[in-house]
């Protein structure tokens, strides 16, 4: 399994794909205010060591970071530049990276970031056909070495070919909504961003369901658990 790292806690609103937000969720069943952004105590994890000297986090590891906010969101701005001298401290950790707001990402990378971290991987999301229309030309006009889109939660048919035929992106993740209130994902739509991943020699990954799937016209209600094995049974991944 991965690790995670959230040097940050907490995010606003950005757009269609946040309005079932996971953290305002599990935030609001505790009685938090997922609007509140923090540094955590974990901010420092990938210099940590443990008590007989290793790595926290050992060599080798792929580590998402921020996955409880934004990497790019604004109240993030004076913590971010020592985020990524850690990042560039550890070449031997793997770090992902995924964002709505690839429009800040210009102004926010570090001053050596050159072409991009060799060891650094971000994920563009686009949960509709106008979001991936406003934000992969932005996404591909940005020096970044590794990257992938991520269509989740997939709300809509979406074109992706035209961004896929650059060669710029490595992969596309797919799926659909979690969590009470889960607007639902077709299956059909799942099956033509595949098309298109596949003609254009791109990989792409069904991550889950979702809560609400529909497939060959019937609405399904697939429990949490099951979610991404359902997904994962179909076996339409593309590596």
């Amino acid at each position: 399994m991965p690790a995670i790292w959230n040097p940050w806690h907490g995010c606003r609103k950005y757009s269609a794909g946040c309005a079932r937000c996971y953290v305002y969720r599990r935030d609001g069943a505790v009685g938090r205010d997922a609007a509140e952004v923090k540094k955590t105590a974990a901010f420092g994890l990938p210099l940590q060591k443990d008590r007989k000297g290793g790595w926290k986090l050992p060599p080798g590891e792929t580590v998402y970071a921020v996955m409880t906010s934004d990497f790019f969101l604004e109240e993030a701005d004076g913590w971010r530049p020592e985020v990524w001298r850690m990042i560039k401290a550890r070449p031997d950790l793997d770090f992902t990276i995924i964002t709505k707001r690839i429009a800040r990402a210009a102004c926010c990378l570090p001053d050596d970031w050159g072409d991009g971290y060799e060891n650094v991987a971000i994920g563009c999301t686009c949960e509709s056909a106008g979001e991936a229309a406003v934000r992969l030309p932005i996404f591909l006009s940005l020096p970044i070495a590794r990257r992938f889109v991520v269509a989740e939660p997939l709300l809509g048919p979406m074109l992706l070919e035209p961004w896929l035929r650059t060669g710029k992106i490595a992969s596309v993740t797919v799926g659909g909504e979690s969590g009470e209130g889960a607007r639902p994902c077709d299956y059909d739509w799942v099956l033509d961003i595949r098309a298109q991943c596949a003609r254009c020699g791109v990989g792409f990954h069904f991550h889950q369901t979702g809560l609400h799937f529909i497939k060959d016209g019937r609405l399904y209600t697939v429990p949490r658990k099951f979610q991404q094995s359902q997904a994962a049974r179909a076996g339409i991944d593309l590596l």
